[in-house]
């Protein structure tokens, strides 16, 4: 991923933070058929390892986990936000009519090694702290023990566990930071008055920083 410096995201924990609040990544691969990308819901576990580790469970009948070998290098791309930025919210292109579209987003791609884990425990451990996590902000959360045992027996047979030990952690967060900051600043205000909030209010932060630094 190219990452000109005004846009690198250096904080680990920044990134861990965008992972875990956008879980959904896409695993790309390199197998035997080439190239291949898989949409999967991952756990990060930030203490295992120098970057932390991801962790996931795919269809028994998904052949990405027979295309890959313990050991091969893989990367997992997390996409926070994104948004259209027009011209005309830069209050400087009013004045001198030198403004261009664009858009801006939030990113992290973890590199890694990945392990496959054809385990019903690895398997069980994962589903269970996934649903744990992601039922948590219900009004009555769901857990397994809600469904008949053999049922949940039965399905946990049909997929298989993948693990991520993440070498490399690289993040990009495009803001318009090359902008004057009232132009990131409109910026920003325009698009969480639409509802895109993930944007506008990291372009928000990032006018607050260049106002800072003068």
């Amino acid at each position: 991923m190219y990452v000109p410096p005004h846009n690198e995201e250096p904080s680990r924990k920044v990134l861990f933070d965008l992972i875990q609040n956008t879980a959904l990544g896409v695993l790309i691969t390199h197998g035997p058929g080439g190239l291949d990308a898989n949409h999967i819901p991952f756990e990060l576990d930030s203490l295992a390892g120098n970057f932390g580790t991801l962790r996931c469970h795919v269809a028994r009948s998904n052949p990405v986990w027979r295309d890959v070998s313990t050991g091969d290098e893989v990367l997992v791309v997390f996409r926070a936000a994104d948004a259209y930025i027009s011209p005309q919210w830069y209050p400087s292109k009013h004045d001198f009519h030198k403004q261009v579209p664009t858009w801006n987003y939030l990113v992290a791609h973890a590199h890694g090694r990945i392990t496959v884990h054809d385990d019903e425990r690895f398997v069980r451990r994962n589903v269970a702290k996934l649903t744990h996590r992601h039922e948590a902000t219900q009004p009555v959360p769901w857990k397994m023990g809600d469904a008949p045992r053999d049922f949940i027996d039965a399905l946990i047979t049909e997929i298989v566990g993948l693990e991520i030990e993440i070498t490399r952690l690289v993040g990009k967060a495009k803001l318009s930071q090359t902008k004057e900051a009232r132009d990131i600043r409109n910026a920003g205000e325009v698009l969480v008055a639409q509802g895109d909030t993930g944007v506008g209010q990291a372009m928000l932060a990032a006018a607050a920083r260049k106002s800072d630094q003068g």
